[in-house]
């Protein structure tokens, strides 16, 4: 069972931890964080937390029956009926399908909750394990990128009129 839940004040001591043992895995496939991130992790988490209040942000977590944190997963630049999505899934969860069934969750509440029929979302080319969540998901590419010095693409799912995803 994969549970996504709204982001809390609560979730920041399981979250840095989280962050810090997939530090290494999470830079094989996205550009690091940086040590910034983890030393000013507790003001950032706050600032998280007071743009999501404003409603320019929508973050959760995602997590298994037994409370154990496999990821994250968040719609962020939240405008015109729209968000883009982004989601990290920890190298334990990997391949065992809590990212596709968290996008699919994500994209009921999108719609449902927060009133977001329209999710961006952008990955590189050599992240294997993403692509494919992407596509059984239901985004659809739309052009190629480049993020820094890695070559991309983005995608788009739009979900106006359509059937949402089953969670």
């Amino acid at each position: 069972m994969t549970i996504v839940s709204r982001l809390t004040a609560g979730h920041a001591e399981a979250l840095l931890a989280f962050e810090r043992e997939n530090r290494a895995y999470f830079s094989a496939s996205v550009p690091d964080r940086g040590d910034d991130y983890f030393t000013g992790f507790g003001a950032r988490h706050r600032e998280l937390l007071a743009e999501q209040e404003a409603g320019l942000r929508h973050l959760h977590v995602v997590e298994d029956a037994d409370g154990t944190l496999l990821g994250r997963i968040n719609l962020v630049g939240v405008r015109d009926g729209s968000a883009e999505l982004g989601y990290r899934i920890g190298e334990r969860a990997a391949g065992r399908g809590p990212a596709t069934r968290a996008d699919r969750r994500l994209c009921v509440t999108a719609v449902r909750e927060y009133g977001l029929p329209l999710l961006r979302a952008g990955t590189t080319l050599d992240n294997a394990g993403s692509r494919p969540v992407l596509a059984r998901t239901g985004f659809q590419p739309v052009e190629e990128v480049m993020f820094g010095d890695r070559p991309g693409r983005r995608y788009v799912l739009d979900l106006r009129g359509s059937t949402l995803p089953a969670p």
